[in-house]
């Protein structure tokens, strides 16, 4: 028997869905169940050291949980987005900074097909959060290809050449979880 096709389908498909979902490509990506408690707290630290860093910007912003309509088949939906302009409902155009928090569900598509969206679509920065290593991967694009910046859990991180320098420690992030 012929493997079955999958399912195409458009922005205009996803915007009646209900639930939580993602669509690369055109592929439906189900985002539940809800994350679990420490993943959410490592959002929660992840977004407050970048408040505390970006509260003398008035350029720059930190949206958690936002879909990022990338085109007519594709929308993602990082953990944490950092742009430097207005964003009404969605994000429509590249975020500076992405953080994911990686899962075992979600490892895959964060560190495969989701590395190489964020990469074609030029954001100068991806960082891969994990939980049970308590350790970011920092992936910095030069020349259009993602070089690791390198791995961190108590070091600070500059973000440069963005319109607000942005120094995350990473001890603040992880700390309460040693």
């Amino acid at each position: 028997m012929p493997a079955q096709p999958l399912e195409y389908y458009s922005y205009e498909d996803y915007k009646c869905w209900d639930g939580d979902w993602e669509l690369i490509g055109g592929i439906a990506y189900a985002m539940a169940p809800s994350p679990a408690g420490r993943h959410q707290w490592l959002v929660s630290c992840i977004i407050k050291e970048l408040m505390d860093n970006l509260e003398d910007c008035e350029q720059c912003i930190v949206l958690a949980d936002t879909d990022w309509i990338i085109s007519d088949d594709t929308v993602v939906r990082p953990d944490i987005s950092v742009l430097c302009e207005k964003v009404e409902n969605y994000i429509v155009k590249r975020p500076e900074i992405i953080f994911e928090v990686i899962s075992p569900r979600t490892a895959r598509r964060d560190e495969h097909i989701k590395f190489e969206i964020y990469e074609f679509e030029k954001v100068p920065y991806y960082i891969m959060v994990y939980p049970d290593k308590l350790t970011a991967r920092v992936f910095k694009l030069n020349n259009n290809k993602y070089e690791k910046a390198g791995e961190f859990n108590r070091e600070t991180f500059l973000f440069e050449g963005l319109p607000c320098e942005i120094e995350v420690n990473f001890n603040n992030i992880f700390k309460r979880f040693r």
